[in-house]
């Protein structure tokens, strides 16, 4: 990728200080930057697109706080993370997520995702089922869910997922880095819910995910997971993904989901339950849109803390 002039080409930009630690983590053949707080049971947090680990800046203190070792990772492409050119399919990000609960020392974990980062739990949990002790997706319908209503809802989820098929275009990383990354603050306000946009905090939420995605390779590693999504879908491989997840999830499973989501519509996540043979609970978040985790925080916390403890 070319240098973006006027912003940062160093990933030491999202090694931001605060009350938590930043470490490199070995996992699945790669190297992740983990962000964590507090000591207890695990819950790992998984950042969805365009963000990176900073998704979780504010959870991270909470949860310490309330007696659990919360981590917050830049998934594999992102943030400080390995850019591999290779290794965006759900079955390599199932067992990134795998490996990083082994490499963190733990045996299981409450894995918490949002957006892409809620596909990627939705997938860990049911490839790795004894590692994710309890599952908390936000945004995010059941894979399934969401390839199903692709096809069969023309005028409602393929028209909400136009954005992702312009990702399949060749060097479309390009256009979303041009002009320090412009493109990622208007997917930021197209998706995020009205208030949170039109709020105090939205401008800087969004400048730091724009500085992340400046980062050398990160446009295109990012872009890499939804082209996968598309492709496989006529090929072997992506057949045989589709029949390992019709296996009903055996992890307890909530699924908070914003009203005003206009990325992953409510009726297309709504009925992922039918995949989950475990405890599952479903709540939908008044005018919330696609990132309830940084709309809602305080809503969204109480309701994972609630979930981690049951």
């Amino acid at each position: 990728m070319t240098e973006q002039r006027g912003g940062p080409t160093d990933e030491s930009c999202v090694l931001t200080e605060g009350p938590w630690t930043h470490r490199f983590v070995g996992a699945n053949g790669s190297r992740f930057h983990v962000v964590e707080a507090g000591t207890g049971p695990m819950v790992l947090f998984l950042h969805g697109f365009p963000e990176h680990w900073w998704a979780w800046h504010a959870m991270l203190p909470a949860v310490a706080d309330a007696g659990f070792r919360a981590v917050a990772v830049d998934l594999r492409g992102y943030g400080a993370s390995d850019k591999p050119p290779r290794g965006y399919d759900g079955y390599t990000l199932a067992a990134d997520v795998a490996g990083l609960i082994r490499a963190l020392g733990e045996r299981s974990a409450t894995v918490v995702g949002a957006g892409s980062g809620g596909l990627i739990g939705w997938t860990a949990a049911s490839f790795h089922p004894t590692l994710v002790r309890r599952l908390v997706v936000l945004g995010a319908p059941h894979p399934l869910r969401l390839r199903a209503a692709i096809f069969a809802d023309p005028r409602g989820q393929f028209a909400a997922s136009t954005p992702a098929l312009k990702f399949q275009l060749p060097r479309y990383e390009h256009v979303l880095t041009r002009n320090d990354a412009a493109e990622v603050q208007q997917m930021l306000s197209r998706w995020g819910g009205p208030r949170w946009v039109a709020g105090p905090d939205f401008a800087g939420y969004a400048q730091r995910c724009r500085e992340a995605m400046l980062i050398p390779q990160a446009a295109f590693c990012a872009l890499e997971g939804y082209r996968w999504a598309f492709r496989s879908v006529l090929r072997l491989h992506g057949y045989r993904f589709v029949r390992l997840m019709q296996k009903p999830l055996v992890t307890p499973t909530l699924q908070l989901h914003g009203a005003a989501d206009v990325a992953s519509l409510p009726r297309t996540a709504q009925g992922s339950g039918r995949y989950v043979s475990a405890p599952y609970e479903w709540r939908l978040l008044d005018g919330v849109g696609h990132f309830p985790h940084v709309e809602a925080g305080d809503v969204v916390l109480g309701e994972i803390l609630r979930w981690t403890k049951s």
